[in-house]
């Protein structure tokens, strides 16, 4: 008998959460409630189990999910724009990237709502204005930042007393002077953007910080990357997640000189949506194609130095896509509305 597939690890978790998950009801803010009211339609639970983990061997191929297609494009775009620590989507939408789209208009609509019905948008409209005025407009630079993002945690940390702190840099500078050290950790759990607890001027609905740290470590000679994440949805978001943080590994394993490992994948709240049970179900259906490959130019010895182009897939064949809804859940009780 073969060694399985490392996607049946996805696949078997999938089963878990469907099979024997609890089910619970997801946080909506008023706004959001009212939209479903209106529309006569009933909000989506989560089928939910806790902590779990898997693990990919990076010699066994690329851990891009085969059972459906996808988003590469949006995967490495994403990547790179968290890398340079830009809290503002407009960076995406000018490379065509809409994943973070709806936080953003999110957290204009439940203000225009509130504040100034007349200026109220449309998800479409919103970003088609977002795009249209140029990068330094007021308008971009305060509705296109989603203050509480990845990449201004992990690159520009605010200090307490003004500093920026670049913790993947001091990660990387690390791992080349002194590998086997345990301390290669980048945490974006920051409290003081996170929901009521969040100063003024830094609370945004957007979720916070799913993916709450991850940590490097170098083993018999191989980087490895860990990842705990508080908060997974496991049919349309952990198949990015897998192939982002891959990705990363991939990145620093060349910058730092150091040969990749294993990315291991520690989940917290593991959860499929309940308008997303039929997709999951004709995904474990399907049987996984061999792991692709991806070939980064090795000229790029700086992580901040690299750009689509440097990234290349080769060998992917995957099933079709499937579809479904995020849900637009989260945001926090505005007391003083």
């Amino acid at each position: 008998m073969g060694k399985p597939h490392p996607e049946q690890q996805y696949l078997d978790l999938c089963a878990d959460v469907l099979e024997r998950g609890a089910d619970k009801e997801l946080f909506f803010n008023d706004v959001i409630l009212d939209e479903y009211r209106t529309k006569g339609e009933k909000p989506p639970f989560i089928r939910s189990a806790f902590g779990r983990q898997i693990r990919f061997d990076l010699s066994d191929g690329f851990p891009l999910l085969t059972t459906k297609k996808t988003f590469w494009r949006g995967i490495v775009t994403e990547l790179l724009w968290f890398l340079s620590g830009s809290s503002n989507i407009r960076p995406l939408l000018d490379v065509n990237n809409h994943i973070w789209d709806e936080w953003a208009w999110k957290h204009y609509h439940m203000w225009a709502l509130k504040n100034a019905p007349g200026e109220d948008l449309s998800q479409e409209a919103f970003i088609a204005k977002l795009s249209s005025l140029p990068a330094d407009d007021p308008f971009v630079a305060k509705w296109g930042d989603l203050i509480t993002i990845y990449g201004r945690m992990w690159r520009r940390w605010p200090a307490k007393d003004g500093r920026e702190i670049d913790q993947l840099s001091w990660v990387i500078d690390g791992l080349k002077k002194k590998p086997d050290r345990k301390s290669y950790v980048v945490s974006a759990w920051n409290p003081d953007f996170i929901y009521e607890m969040a100063s003024e001027g830094q609370k945004s609905h957007v979720p916070p910080f799913c993916h709450t740290m991850f940590q490097f470590q170098v083993a018999a000679g191989k980087l490895n990357l860990g990842l705990y994440q508080r908060s997974a949805d496991l049919f349309l978001g952990v198949p990015f997640n897998i192939a982002s943080y891959a990705l990363l590994l991939k990145m620093v394993s060349q910058v730092v000189g150091i040969p990749p490992g294993e990315f291991v994948h520690t989940f917290g709240d593991v959860h499929i949506y309940s308008n997303h049970f039929d997709q999951v179900k004709e995904q474990l259906g399907r049987a996984p194609y061999p792991f692709p490959t991806v070939r980064l130019n090795p000229d790029v010895k700086n992580i901040d130095d690299f750009r689509y182009e440097d990234i290349v897939l080769e060998g992917y064949e995957a099933h079709p896509p499937l579809r479904a809804e995020i849900a637009n859940i989260g945001g926090f009780e505005d007391k003083k509305s």
